[in-house]
């Protein structure tokens, strides 16, 4: 009886490495579970601090622009919520950076005995902070009954800036865990890159408030323009999308994107020998 086996290996073309990704798809639901738990594991209030952290954090933000700088809301919408909007896809952005950051060195054991799409690694490490952003999401819900803040047609379009988040979140995050595996000082630069990123994203107060001369350079950064979209979607009324800023930030996600794929996909043969 005439047999044949098939071998798999890291190294074959990209139409089989993405069929790859499809038969290994089970994976992306057990590597996130499995972190899922371990994060929460042994903490009093198990995921009550996906909750706890961003209320605090949008409280903190709302006393200090709003209070003490003075800076008003986006139109007619309480500055809390006006914050929290901007806050939900920041903390998916930033944990997402720190998750898929040391995800390959974390899963050391798993790369060097067993092969499969190494990519599942690091995607899977973002559907993990997603899940903490559709729970913070119910702050958001609880704001708008709290204010009595009902939004428009815009929410429907929503769904449109999560895709563009999840791709700067996975475009960075490719970059970082490839990275991290060559060179393990960047487990230190990405705490100082989610730091500085905090501060020079439009996350406490409105994109509106740049000087319109800096607006498109601002926009360099791409969360200027997720954080923007979230605001238009959610807010709604008189909150405007500066739509230049918002295209140049788009490119710079796809650009992210690709890059962070071709990057990972280069040097993914060498992970196992390396790490």
């Amino acid at each position: 009886m005439n047999t044949k086996e098939l071998t798999i290996k890291a190294g074959q073309t990209e139409s089989q490495y993405w069929k790859d990704l499809w038969r290994y798809r089970e994976l992306f639901y057990f590597l996130a579970w499995r972190d899922i738990l371990v994060r929460y594991k042994q903490t009093a209030i198990g995921m009550a601090w996906a909750l706890i952290r961003p209320f605090l954090t949008m409280v903190v933000f709302t006393v200090v622009f709003r209070d003490v700088a003075g800076l008003p809301s986006e139109g007619d919408a309480p500055y809390p919520i006006m914050v929290f909007a901007g806050l939900l896809p920041w903390q998916f952005f930033s944990g997402a950076l720190t998750e898929c950051s040391n995800s390959l060195v974390n899963n050391a054991n798993l790369l060097s005995k067993v092969y499969f799409p190494r990519l599942i690694v690091p995607t899977s490490a973002v559907i993990v902070s997603f899940v903490d952003f559709m729970i913070s999401g119910m702050i958001m819900l609880g704001l708008m009954a709290y204010y009595n803040f009902v939004p428009d047609w815009r929410i429907l379009t929503l769904p449109v800036f999560i895709v563009v988040a999840f791709a700067a979140a996975i475009g960075a995050g490719l970059w970082l865990a490839a990275l991290t595996v060559e060179y393990r000082d960047f487990r230190y630069i990405v705490t100082f890159i989610v730091q500085f990123g905090l501060y020079i994203s439009p996350v406490g107060f409105s994109s509106s408030k740049i000087p319109q001369q800096w607006r498109l350079l601002y926009s360099l950064n791409p969360m200027v323009g997720v954080i923007d979209g979230f605001r238009w979607a959610i807010l709604g009324g008189e909150s405007g999308i500066y739509l230049p800023g918002f295209a140049l930030s788009l490119v710079v996600v796809v650009l992210l994107l690709a890059s962070g794929i071709w990057y990972f996909r280069k040097m993914e043969r060498t992970f196992a020998d390396v790490i």
